[in-house]
């Protein structure tokens, strides 16, 4: 990364105007179909499915079917792709950026998975180290010739279809009181994901559902994953988040992509990007060295949007962008995520988090402010609420893979 002559200041609120900008939040720069949205974003956050569309709906105009409008691109198009990427995650990314995404981030994931998966079976049948990697092996390819001939399968199909392999019965953590038991399936279906062989195909179920079918790669997509090498993926990765997300310093990009920072001053000396000083408080606060694009640090300050509102749903990309977050979130960390990091439902005004929102019973969406916002943005959370609400059509959302928030739990509680 190199110096800028002037090395101007980002100011926190031009952060959170780019913020509203990029990220397809402010009213005037709302997206025309979920494929924008994700190129806009580099990736949604994939964990929970349901985060995906709620996602795309908050920055898009809306049609007639909002959740036809997402599978479309999933399933249909096949222009997004759900894979395996950045912290282990599991992301939703526009097929152009798989490449980007496999070789920055997937790839290393992948080589630590197997070497897990490895230790897994070899403790879990028991078995040698060598008589492990023959197994998986073995995994592996009946899962590939299952596919080809099954076409898409769930991993319960396929376990029934390869007895003697795929049905093979691991302990997990013998010996300890949580001791459990998984067959082998388990273990070889994300492996062959990570690497690129196959991919997560249809939900078995609703829009909702947290299982997938599976399908070779080359028959899902018009032909395979494009190969880079680690670095080019690296310098492409970090370019597109300092064009989404940037300016932003290092270790915001070092934690959202999971790098060392070794790793990440290379990627980042490769865009090119320069040095500018970033405000990292809600109201200014300290200003630090942090990285831009020549384009960003060379203009002067991004102009503010129109006023804008945004219900995010939990694990958004964009509450989850950056590790120093006070410039959005102010004191309010604590009440929006969970105690190993997950970000609950955000309620979003002019680019900072003023609240959360959960689903009551009934499917109500009900918003607890953490500040008060006044009254013009508490009627722009109820349009945007109501909105939200018809786009569910009755559907509740519950969470399954991370505890509720203390902003959600306010947010459930009896009125007064």
């Amino acid at each position: 990364m190199t110096r800028t002559q002037r090395g101007r200041l980002v100011s926190a609120a031009e952060r959170r105007a780019l913020l509203g900008r990029r990220h397809r939040l402010a009213v005037q720069a709302r997206a025309e179909d979920p494929l924008e949205v994700a190129r806009s974003l580099v990736a949604l956050h994939g964990t929970d499915p349901a985060s995906v569309y709620v996602a795309c709906w908050a920055r898009t105009a809306g049609g007639p079917d909002p959740v036809a409008a997402v599978d479309r691109e999933l399933y249909e198009e096949r222009t997004l792709l759900r894979m395996l990427a950045m912290r282990r995650t599991v992301f939703v990314t526009p097929l152009e950026n798989a490449p980007v995404l496999q070789a920055g981030c997937t790839r290393a994931v992948a080589a630590r998975e197997r070497r897990t998966a490895l230790r897994i079976i070899a403790d879990g049948v028991p078995c040698s180290p060598a008589e492990a990697e023959k197994l998986l092996a073995a995994g592996e390819e009946a899962a590939l010739r299952l596919l080809a001939e099954l076409g898409e399968a769930g991993t319960a199909e396929l376990v029934e279809a390869g007895p003697g392999v795929l049905d093979r019965r691991l302990v997990l953590s013998p010996g300890k009181k949580y001791e459990s038991r998984q067959n082998l399936a388990a273990r070889v279906l994300p492996l062959l994901a990570a690497d690129g062989r196959v991919v997560r195909a249809r939900p078995r179920g609703s829009w909702t559902s947290h299982q997938h079918r599976w399908a070779l790669t080359e028959r899902w997509l018009p032909g395979p994953i494009d190969e880079l090498t680690q670095e080019e993926g690296r310098a492409r990765l970090a370019g597109a988040w300092l064009a989404a997300f940037g300016p932003g310093l290092p270790e915001d990009l070092q934690w959202w992509a999971g790098w060392t920072k070794t790793e990440t001053h290379r990627a980042l000396a490769a865009t090119g990007a320069v040095e500018v000083l970033v405000e990292t408080g809600a109201d200014g606060g300290p200003a630090v060295p942090g990285a831009a694009l020549p384009a960003d640090a060379e203009s002067g300050p991004a102009e503010e949007p129109e006023p804008w509102a945004a219900l995010l749903p939990a694990l958004d990309s964009t509450t989850m962008g950056w590790k120093r977050r006070d410039w959005y979130l102010g004191p309010h960390g604590p009440e929006v995520f969970d105690n190993v990091g997950n970000a609950g439902p955000t309620v979003w005004w002019r680019g900072r988090v003023v609240g959360g929102w959960a689903q009551d019973e009934s499917g109500e969406i009900r918003v607890h402010y953490l500040e008060e916002p006044g009254s013009e943005a508490r009627a722009a959370v109820d349009a945007e609420a109501a909105l939200l609400a018809d786009r569910l059509g009755g559907i509740r959302l519950t969470p399954r893979t991370r505890g509720r928030t203390s902003a959600e739990r306010q947010a459930l509680l009896p009125a007064g």
